[in-house]
């Protein structure tokens, strides 16, 4: 399997997943698809982790050896709070309903504000950071690149919030920070999803 092959896969079941969990949280206004988005979620970051280490395994200029570095560094990062997270959401909370309120606003992502809800926006921040990074990796010259490593760049920009947001009590845990957490990540969806299809045609298209 070579580096084309593994940007192919990454990015379909990315995009797959990312789509999947855009409508999990659609559905989640009517009904509770708490799981359904966690589940999801874990497999945008299976499918991150594989197109990150295409992207960085494609690079052929050493001078930007670093860059790749970091990206994969950080993507490390983000796949294992996402999966810290939301492994325990979708086992230990899911499948534990007597549970102490007390253990819940700490363990449980559902809870706005709770340890493993900033753990999420962590894990997002050092995301967007190894987008940035990959941004730099992406040939230009191949179709679809371009475009690609500007919108991996800008990706970038998601950093800072997720890595400040949690240290200031923004959110109450009411209803009013539930909707507005699903419309911002529903803007985050339709802004990665067209990225996921940009990293799937261009890694279809590599010439090598």
């Amino acid at each position: 399997m070579n580096n084309r092959t593994v940007g192919v896969i990454g990015s379909a079941v990315c995009g797959a997943s990312v789509l999947c969990f855009a409508v999990s949280m659609i559905v989640g206004i009517f009904v509770n698809t708490l799981f359904f988005s966690c589940f999801a979620s874990m497999f945008i970051a299976l499918g991150f982790m594989l197109f990150i280490c295409a992207v960085s395994g494609s690079n052929k200029d050493n001078e930007k050896r670093a860059c790749g570095n970091v990206s994969l560094v950080c993507a490390a990062i983000y796949v294992t709070l996402i999966f810290l997270v939301y492994f325990a959401e979708c086992t230990t909370v899911n499948l534990s309903p007597q549970l102490d309120e007390k253990i819940l606003s700490i363990i449980d992502y559902g809870h706005t504000g709770s340890l493993f809800f900033n753990y999420d926006l962590l894990g997002y921040g050092f995301m967007a950071l190894s987008t940035f990074f990959a941004g730099f990796l992406v040939n230009k010259t191949e179709k679809h690149g371009k475009t690609l490593s500007l919108m991996l760049k800008i990706h970038g920009i998601f950093f800072p919030s997720c890595f400040l947001v949690p240290m200031f009590p923004l959110f109450n845990g009411g209803d009013g920070d539930t909707l507005t957490g699903t419309v911002l990540l529903l803007v985050w969806c339709a802004y990665f999803l067209p990225v996921c299809c940009l990293g799937f045609g261009y890694f279809r298209n590599k010439k090598s």
